[in-house]
């Protein structure tokens, strides 16, 4: 037990010392924004967990084996292994390009913010959970920092373009039926809450016929014992599916003006859950028993990348093209604003 609590007083003390080190590069500086701080914090981590991965996987040896056998164990597991590489790679790119960035960064901040909150959500309740070593609350600081920046980042002014009045007037007395985009990304979006309300009747062990053939014929992976797929689908189900709900009524609903964040938010959690999901339940450290039998392969995983899309291609839309969440301000109102010009 002292070895494992002196673990956790290492890691701390690492820690302290890039939050000293990353104080050091700009301690000159008049004003420094404090995601700043946070982004170079994760940015260390996410090579940290790259280092993880590749190590898990064979590709690098002797940098992880003590640190992982008494302080982390489930960083072992098939998905840690997947969310280090999203977090080695993903994050770590989102996070430079948010601190070369600095000003105009809100938006990738936000993707990043909604998928760092979900890795954690995910990984504390974890199997691993019930028996914890001491390193394993620094965590808790993983978690707790994301969900901070995710408030300052939702409380902070948007990034809005510039869009004729008129436009944006037009754009939003369309009908549903008019906007061919936003008619597949609700149908999508619609199938997206019915199947994530099926699969969390399967990890919830309903006893219905069609629950039993698909974890028993089609994924597997979701009664493995580490865990992590079965709370994944419960976030998946209790956060995720109101924020799907929402943005169903969002797009058919004018003047929705959170829509542009919100998607952005949802975009980071789906993505980084469910290539975590996807591939863990291939991965060769998943007992063969609980990976996705090959015949099923093109069904489950084109569900699964499916899924994965909806949000994502909701963000780019929202994103790109936003005249329809905007609020609307009355012509007449504009139009006397040029006379004064």
């Amino acid at each position: 037990m002292l070895l494992k609590s002196f673990i956790l007083g290492l890691e701390a003390a690492i820690l302290m010392t890039v939050f000293f080190m990353v104080h050091l590069c700009v301690r000159k500086e008049t004003s420094v924004d404090p995601l700043f701080y946070v982004f170079a914090f994760f940015a260390y981590t996410s090579v940290a967990d790259l280092t993880n991965a590749l190590e898990q996987d064979g590709y690098i040896r002797g940098f992880m084996d003590f640190y992982t056998y008494k302080g982390k164990p489930y960083l072992s597991t098939a998905y840690c292994i997947l969310m280090s590489y999203w977090n080695g790679v993903v994050h770590f790119t989102m996070l430079l390009t948010a601190i070369y960035r600095m000003k105009p960064f809100r938006s990738i901040a936000l993707v990043w913010a909604g998928s760092m909150i979900a890795t954690q959500v995910v990984l504390i309740p974890g199997k691993y959970g019930k028996s914890i070593y001491p390193a394993f609350w620094c965590n808790i600081l993983f978690l707790m920092l994301p969900v901070w920046a995710a408030v300052k980042l939702f409380n902070r002014p948007r990034e809005l373009p510039i869009i004729p009045a008129d436009k944006v007037e037009t754009e939003q007395k369309k009908r549903l039926v008019s906007r061919p985009k936003d008619l597949l990304l609700t149908l999508a979006l619609l199938g997206a809450v019915a199947f994530t309300v099926f699969r969390g009747f399967v990890a919830l062990e309903c006893a219905l016929d069609a629950c039993f053939t698909y974890i028993y014929q089609y994924e597997p992976y979701l009664k493995d014992n580490v865990a992590f797929p079965k709370v994944m689908m419960l976030v998946f189900l209790f956060y995720a599916l109101p924020l799907m709900t929402a943005c169903a009524y969002g797009l058919t609903t004018p003047g929705c003006l959170w829509m542009l964040d919100w998607t952005l938010f949802l975009a980071g959690g789906m993505a980084q859950a469910q290539w975590a999901h996807i591939g863990a339940s291939v991965h060769s450290r998943t007992p063969f028993t609980y990976r996705i039998p090959k015949e099923e392969w093109g069904l489950v995983l084109t569900l699964n990348f499916l899924y994965l899309a909806t949000p994502l291609l909701l963000a780019l839309r929202c994103y790109h093209d936003p005249a329809f969440f905007l609020k609307t301000v009355p012509l007449a109102q504009v139009d006397n604003d040029k006379k004064r010009k």
